[in-house]
């Protein structure tokens, strides 16, 4: 069975490595994958609790709920996540009992220009991602150092062990996903 799955980016930036790791995640994925890119968050005004959902809170929980998995690529910024990922979360975490990555399978990725990584981001994430009850892919861990040496300018992989590391983060994915789908009731 096809699956379908959800790409994330939480950086704004059109040039982001983290936006380019997304479509690199997207062109290594197993075949009979499908991948789609949600760009909506930079959209979304800041959480409020007094607020019914905005369209754009709507329209990303609807793409939460139709995929199959979610596939988030987080940046680091200040050793955590960025605020407009934050902020996405918290729309799509409301309300708790019917909130769409509630037993989503996610799988999390990250690149940055330092040696760490995005380790110190996913693991907030991680962190984060326990309040709505989302099963997040435990390995491989995808956390892409001095990754402006693994991209070209145009934001195109060049680095083959990179490559090697994604074909097998998306074949961890989908096993993942396929683990997490509900049974149709006959």
């Amino acid at each position: 069975m096809a699956v379908s799955i959800l790409g994330i980016c939480g950086s704004l930036r059109r040039a982001s490595l983290n936006r380019a790791l997304l479509v690199a995640v997207q062109q290594t994925l197993p075949p009979g994958t499908t991948f789609t890119f949600d760009d909506q968050l930079g959209g979304l005004p800041l959480f409020n609790n007094d607020l019914t959902d905005p369209p754009e809170a709507m329209a990303l929980k609807a793409a939460i709920a139709a995929a199959d998995g979610v596939v988030i690529a987080v940046p680091e910024y200040n050793y955590s996540i960025p605020g407009v990922l934050k902020n996405a979360l918290d729309w799509v975490s409301r309300p708790v009992a019917t909130a769409p990555l509630r037993g989503k399978p996610v799988g999390l990725v990250g690149a940055a220009t330092g040696m760490s990584g995005t380790i110190r981001a996913q693991t907030h994430m991680r962190q984060m991602l326990v309040f709505s009850d989302t099963p997040v892919l435990a390995q491989p861990e995808v956390l892409i150092p001095r990754a402006h040496e693994r991209f070209d300018a145009d934001g195109n992989l060049t680095d083959e062990p990179t490559r090697a590391l994604l074909t097998r983060f998306g074949i961890a994915m989908i096993a993942f996903v396929e683990r997490h789908r509900v049974p149709l009731s006959a």
